[in-house]
């Protein structure tokens, strides 16, 4: 299935904002960019404070939690993410 995956990229504390942010991104794509046969978008809200990692998936306003769901096979596990984003944070506090 093809869908347009937005991420969104926090230095600092994520808060529900973010994620409004990214809701408003994804409705946007879903009724802007989107063509016929695409699925609905996916927003990955990636952010580091400190000591903590967060990593929030927004699906936008799909009504369906079942084919919301079906998206969420295809996401990377949240772990992988998290890990990901501890390796950026050090290799650029390293240069």
């Amino acid at each position: 299935m093809k869908c347009f995956v937005l991420i969104d990229l926090k230095r600092g504390k994520a808060d529900h904002h973010d994620v409004g942010q990214m809701n408003l991104y994804l409705n946007y794509f879903k009724n802007e960019e989107n063509t016929q046969g695409d699925g609905a978008p996916i927003g990955i809200v990636l952010a580091a404070e400190k000591d903590e990692i967060l990593v929030e998936y927004a699906t936008g306003s799909i009504s369906n939690p079942l084919f919301a769901s079906k998206y969420q096979i295809y996401l990377p596990k949240k772990e992988s993410l998290e890990q990901e984003l501890r390796l950026l944070l050090e290799e650029n506090e390293n240069n």
